[in-house]
């Protein structure tokens, strides 16, 4: 048993019983058409509901926020009402769940955007790789870089989502700023090569979030909203030129804000070898900090009683193993998750994995 795990934590007015998270896990199963959460991913997440908190698959705030086929949204009525079987479901087992909140931005196609439009981003500049797209993947195409009166409605989306994500039953949100999408876009330099008053200092590429953010705090309190960053991750073709300076002057800022957590992705990709210094980062950070990437119930447990994090968000491990706190409580073997399943479409690879006591 990794004792270090199993302490509970006041985060704001929830109080969490243990110190392991479900990441966000895209997964690819909303009901069609409509992008709508339902029955089967009540399920699946009500399975999962002994994990400290669980942060729900990233969720497009409008339809522009699209950029995979088959990913659920947070933007329509019949979308709140599934959400909200969800959370009824996940509050029924005695768990707490947050709601990813999410724009692509550039990581899109004109196939899944509304009135086949292009994606829009920081500046013009066309990704590497393919999107996914319900005829297969496609390569990533030049996006429309978003204009400076376009900016607030993107933040108005981001408020509305997060009413919405109340009205749906949630305990809070998480935005999600990471992993190259489209609030990581306007951090990073190398994705932001504006001239206004959103890009070109590390101010001015940190002064969309830190919009979006406080749109959020008018619906719920900010203990109940938590931040996803990433500033070191390759994904989705980014890069920055100096990740120290830049998000140590963000965690500054959301210093005094009282969010309910930071979330950081240390490592996504195997190749992301890189000498940022975290602990650094951590130390600089007065509040709950979580962190991700990689880690076993050993080195988690390690990097708790350590003090480099409060909280530990495991991906693979929650696809595969609905019981996943129980597991490690009990130090029982861990089942394998299947990647071929990861985004297959039904339930094989998604609330059929056994629990101990299904077997």
């Amino acid at each position: 048993m990794n004792h270090a795990l199993f302490s509970p934590l006041s985060l704001g007015s929830l109080t969490l019983p243990n110190r392991i998270i479900m990441a966000p896990l895209t997964r690819c199963r909303a009901l069609q058409p409509g992008d709508i959460p339902w029955a089967l991913n009540a399920e699946y997440y009500q399975q999962r509901a002994s994990a400290g908190l669980i942060i729900s698959e990233a969720t497009q705030i409008s339809p522009q926020g699209k950029g995979y086929a088959y990913t659920p949204g947070i933007y329509s009525e019949a979308q709140i009402q599934g959400w909200r079987k969800v959370t009824e479901a996940v509050h029924q087992a005695g768990g707490h769940i947050f709601a990813q909140l999410w724009h692509v931005g550039r990581i899109s196609h004109p196939d899944i955007q509304p009135e086949s439009q292009l994606p829009v981003a920081p500046s013009a500049l066309r990704p590497a790789g393919e999107a996914f797209t319900e005829t297969g993947f496609k390569p990533f195409v030049t996006p429309r870089a978003l204009g400076l009166d376009e900016i607030p409605s993107i933040v108005d989306d981001y408020r509305q989502a997060t009413a919405n994500a109340l009205e749906a039953g949630f305990d809070g949100v998480e935005i999600h700023a990471a992993n190259g999408y489209l609030l990581d876009q306007f951090l990073r330099d190398g994705t932001n090569q504006r001239t206004d008053g959103y890009g070109g200092s590390i101010a001015n590429r940190c002064r969309l979030l830190l919009e979006v953010i406080e749109a959020a705090c008018q619906v719920y309190a900010a203990d109940r909203i938590g931040v996803r960053l990433s500033p070191t991750n390759p994904f989705n073709d980014m890069t920055d030129s100096d990740p120290e300076a830049h998000f140590g002057y963000l965690v500054d800022q959301l210093n005094p804000l009282g969010l309910a957590y930071l979330h950081i992705v240390e490592r996504m990709l195997p190749d992301d070898d890189t000498d940022f210094d975290f602990k650094a980062l951590r130390a600089r950070y007065q509040g709950v900090y979580m962190t991700n990437g990689g880690y076993t119930p050993e080195s988690a447990a390690s990097s708790v009683a350590a003090g480099h994090s409060d909280l530990v968000a495991f991906g693979k491990a929650y696809i595969a193993n609905p019981d996943l706190v129980e597991r490690v409580q009990l130090g029982a073997m861990l089942n394998e998750a299947d990647p071929n399943t990861f985004y297959s479409g039904n339930e094989q690879g998604y609330t059929d994995y056994p629990s101990l006591t299904t077997g």
